[in-house]
């Protein structure tokens, strides 16, 4: 490891992309500390403590913005609009021929797409920041007036603009992919304080037994390694290719393989799930109607407590939009047609399966069985730590940072970008991280 580390200096355009993304991302951090102008700090900390829905709400809301919430900073609606957007315009690339059209045609097509999600990216921010802001002034944390809702409003929407020209620099001069990688950031700004917390719930508060926070801490353990191990999991599908030839050379004739990761989708479900949640609930939380509120304390993601019933209606919903995002993005980013069509355009062959038709059927069989282990997987480690965490009777900021959804992300996001690096070392000829091979990423998040 210290030598692989030593290896990245020798790089100088690995070095320099590293340096780029750590320098984006301190940028990132230092804004999430900015206030907003005109907030009461007295009223910010009654709404962030309360133990309803709408406190739960903020708390939830507050991690994926790395704590920009919870401060009410230029940043607070963290890049989470963004993500909705880019939900939106995938769902729309399927119901709309225009969009899927744009799809197929390479870099021009892609571009439009991306010029769509940054327009709706905008619009989404202006809406929620509207929202945020009549939500403000009624729990009396915003001075009073039109001219400060407005200028909330513009604030907010500029400061998710501009995490989004963030993430996208990151994505092409720095490494990793950047929206993920913001939201990693935030995660992990928080970690340490919760440590800090369980640390005096165990030796001053005195709430926690030490035998309940060595539980805790082997269960995080675990969920890290499972998902360590599953990110690099592969379903290895052996192709053979036939000989060929032309002139006085034969090409062909060599055995490998197709491999399929068994959760494809990488951390964009629950990313995705979280966002779905969050938007309506929001909305609904600070709309003041009585029957909108009522459903959103069931959509709300407060510590979870097993005898109440809402909680297993959050949790349903919530694995329900796990397991259709998983095959969902994976649908969108694995195409069995074509991958059998580029194979046999190249005279490659499953043994057992004819080219063409029934080679895509068979991909197709394989990866939906894949994707459902995956997505199985991907729920289990957002649910399970939370529930284990509510026989403790642990904080909820605790059951929040260390809940199966962010370690997910962190743990994912981690070891795509590790690849990435790996895989600059490796094409300059330099030993990477692990000697016998590259590290498998944790699927574009």
């Amino acid at each position: 490891m210290i030598g692989a580390l030593g290896n990245i200096a020798k790089i100088p355009e690995l070095k320099r992309r590293i340096l780029m993304t750590l320098g984006l991302l301190a940028v990132y951090r230092i804004g999430c500390q900015i206030p907003l102008p005109n907030v009461n700090k007295s009223g910010l900390d009654a709404l962030f403590g309360q133990t309803g829905a709408l406190g739960g709400l903020a708390k939830f809301f507050s991690l994926f913005s790395g704590g920009g919430l919870e401060r009410m900073s230029i940043f607070a609606l963290g890049i989470m609009p963004y993500i909705s957007a880019s939900i939106i315009l995938e769902l729309l690339t399927v119901v709309i021929p225009h969009l899927a059209k744009l799809k197929k045609e390479g870099e021009e097509g892609r571009k439009k797409i991306t010029k769509y999600t940054r327009y709706g990216t905008v619009v989404l921010s202006l809406f929620q920041g509207a929202a945020i802001a009549v939500g403000l002034q009624k729990a009396n944390a915003l001075h009073a007036g039109v001219d400060v809702m407005l200028m909330t409003m513009i604030t907010l929407a500029a400061g998710t603009t501009f995490l989004m020209w963030l993430g996208e620099q990151i994505t092409e001069r720095g490494i990793g992919n950047g929206i993920s990688l913001i939201i990693f950031a935030g995660i992990v700004a928080g970690m340490p304080n919760g440590f800090y917390v369980l640390f005096q719930q165990v030796f001053r508060a005195g709430s926690i037994s030490a035998f309940g926070a060595l539980f805790m801490m082997t269960v995080l353990f675990l969920v890290v390694a499972t998902v360590v191990f599953v990110e690099r999991a592969q379903r290895r599908i052996p192709v053979q290719y036939a000989k060929r030839v032309v002139g006085r050379r034969v090409y062909g004739g060599q055995s490998t393989h197709l491999p399929l990761k068994v959760n494809t989708a990488g951390v964009i479900p629950p990313i995705f799930a979280s966002s779905i949640i969050l938007f309506p609930t929001a909305i609904a939380q600070f709309s003041g109607v009585g029957w909108l509120k009522r459903a959103a304390d069931m959509l709300t993601p407060q510590a979870p407590k097993v005898d109440d019933p809402s909680t297993w209606i959050f949790y349903i919903i919530f694995v329900g939009l796990i397991v259709f995002f998983c095959y969902f993005y994976t649908a969108v980013q694995f195409n069995p047609a074509d991958t059998a069509d580029n194979m046999k355009k190249q005279g490659g062959f499953i043994p057992g399966i004819r080219p063409g038709k029934n080679t895509a059927e068979y991909i197709d069989r394989v990866l939906t069985r894949l994707t459902l282990g995956g997505a199985i997987y991907v729920s289990a480690v957002c649910v399970l730590p939370r529930l284990i965490t509510a026989q403790g009777a642990l904080p909820a900021q605790l059951a929040f940072q260390f809940g199966g959804t962010a370690l997910l992300i962190v743990v994912g996001v981690a070891l795509d970008t590790m690849g990435q690096i790996e895989a600059h070392m490796l094409t300059r000829h330099y030993e990477g991280f692990l000697k016998k091979g590259m590290i498998k990423g944790g699927g574009g998040g």
